[in-house]
């Protein structure tokens, strides 16, 4: 006679492994997506040059504002049909954002190369992180607060170097950002691998800012050292 008990286990077990791939397939599709309105941001930031004044402090107060305002919207509408427009619109933001740091690497004889440099970079990390996530059996649950710690330092450090504007330091916590958000990466793939987050739209939006991280950090340290002036 069958153990109920086991086949609920097991039932379980089938359930929930069919529920971890499911969240993992739409956060690829949605992450892919997201990238749409952030091409579409950085386009028309570039273009119009609408961010070019916000510098500084003025500039930082902005931008952590909106972005704040915007991952606290996401957060209270990921279970909702609004979720994944706000999600989206945040990414058409970062993308506005990071049309400054675009608009100064294209002034460079060299710049649409870095450029592409950059993606290629980031696109590595990703697949490699990607790679690990499916191979390693280790919770990596703990990592989170050291991550976290890390994370919060870098942003200490960069709010710090907007008024002291410090090449060196900007070279350093662009090192950093790398390695913290590239651990990021692996760390948030995790977490959806192993169950630990359900939510696709929370799970995008982490890998989002993974994926952003990298890619600014690693474009603005091309920028810094290999950056050919006419």
């Amino acid at each position: 006679m069958t153990d109920p008990v086991q086949t609920l286990d097991y039932g379980y077990v089938e359930t929930s492994a069919t529920q971890r791939n499911k969240v993992l397939r739409n956060t690829y599709w949605l992450l892919a997506i997201s990238l749409i309105p952030t091409v579409l941001g950085a386009w028309l930031g570039v273009a119009t040059g609408i961010t070019r004044g916000l510098t500084g402090g003025i500039g930082l107060i902005v931008f952590l504002g909106v972005a704040f305002g915007f991952m606290f919207a996401i957060e209270k509408t990921k279970n909702s049909a609004a979720g994944v427009p706000v999600l989206l619109a945040f990414t058409f933001f970062m993308g506005l954002m990071l049309s400054r740091l675009l608009a100064m690497v294209l002034g460079f004889k060299n710049g649409s190369g870095l450029i592409m440099t950059a993606f290629g970079g980031t696109a590595g990390v990703f697949f490699v992180m990607a790679s690990l996530s499916s191979v390693i059996k280790r919770d990596l649950s703990g990592m989170g607060k050291w991550l976290f710690v890390g994370a919060l330092a870098i942003m200490v450090g960069g709010i710090i170097n907007v008024f002291v504007g410090s090449t060196a330091g900007m070279m350093v916590i662009s090192m950093m950002a790398i390695g913290v958000f590239s651990a990021y990466m692996l760390y948030d793939l995790k977490q959806i691998i192993d169950g630990g987050e359900t939510n696709y739209i929370s799970a995008t939006l982490a890998l989002y800012l993974d994926i952003f991280n990298v890619f600014q950090s690693l474009l603005a340290l091309l920028g810094i050292m290999g950056g050919e002036r006419d």
